[in-house]
């Protein structure tokens, strides 16, 4: 993701442990995750258009081992 979208600002949280016994979770976590991401990128485009952004970025993630992701896309002095 940070070779795609070259964030200047990038946090990721694994969101696992509160997902526990939920569909797609797995014992020892790394399966639910909030990102919050800041790039140029994203200047004039719209939150959806953000969030594909980011999920054509984490494609191989997204079709193995992470199950849920939470996305904050922001252009820079959001």
């Amino acid at each position: 993701m940070t070779d795609a979208l070259q964030p200047t600002r990038l946090e990721v949280v694994d969101d696992s442990d509160r997902h526990a016994g939920h569909a797609g979770a797995r014992e020892g976590g790394e399966s639910h995750f909030t990102v919050t991401i800041e790039a140029a990128a994203f200047a004039g485009q719209s939150r959806v258009a953000r969030q594909r952004a980011v999920n054509t970025a984490l494609a191989d993630l997204l079709a193995g081992p992470v199950h849920a992701l939470s996305i904050k896309a922001l252009a820079p002095g959001e």
